[in-house]
């Protein structure tokens, strides 16, 4: 499993809050009805970053949106990874750039989180949404501000993302960013509009958490803005 710790302190938080996508879930999704086993290999090629598997795979049945028992298809699977070769087969073969796992993760967010600023561009070119939380009631911004993919904040914000939106206990992309030390994505942030005034559900600002989190220099960038 891969998480993102968050460094905010926040009692009566439940221990630490965790940005995670790698998800793990005991249910288990359906395959689509035609060709499992095809689609089974899909979902298998897709996790491999075997992109010549996934074209034939494709062209002899394998239905594009096939989940596995987490929920996740194709397209997920190479989202997540950066794969931009296989996100481009599977957005030509049909594939839902909207789908969510099991536990709200869209293909979308999973290549915010990774850093995937290309993959991030071509999914949202192909109408993905920029509005969607997962389970943790988190959008792709806000995982793209915690993990300091200034690139890929760019591309959210310039498909109309709210740059002082507020996730839950009403911190926004600024705070996330401050709180985990990302200077270059405070940076971004202050330049598309994000507000130093705004507090969280403590009353605390931006540069408050950042200096209560130890990143001394993200406070003194905030203050001096």
């Amino acid at each position: 499993m891969t998480c993102l710790r968050s460094a905010l302190p926040r009692p009566p938080w439940r221990a630490a809050a965790l940005l995670c996508l790698a998800l793990a879930s005991p249910w288990a999704a359906a395959q689509a009805p035609s060709h499992p086993n095809k689609n089974a290999q899909l979902l298998v090629a897709a996790r491999q970053s075997d992109a010549m598997a996934v074209e034939r795979l494709l062209s002899e049945g394998a239905a594009p949106d096939s989940r596995n028992r987490f929920g996740k298809t194709a397209l997920m699977l190479a989202a997540e990874k950066g794969q931009a070769q296989i996100v481009e087969l599977m957005l030509k073969s049909g594939a839902d750039v909207n789908a969510a796992s099991l536990e709200g993760v869209t293909a979308l967010m999973g290549a915010s989180y990774g850093g995937h600023a290309a993959v991030v561009r071509r999914l949202l070119a192909a109408g993905a949404r920029i509005e969607p939380v997962d389970h943790m009631n988190k959008p792709a911004l806000i995982y793209a501000a915690g993990l300091g993919h200034a690139d890929v904040l760019a591309a959210l914000l310039d498909a109309g993302a709210d740059v002082n939106a507020t996730a839950e206990h009403a911190l926004t992309p600024l705070m996330w960013a401050a709180g985990q030390g990302q200077a270059e994505a405070v940076r971004l942030l202050l330049t598309r509009g994000a507000r130093r005034d705004l507090r969280d559900d403590r009353g605390l600002t931006a540069a408050e958490i950042a200096r209560q989190t130890g990143h001394a220099d993200v406070a003194a960038l905030l203050d001096a803005s």
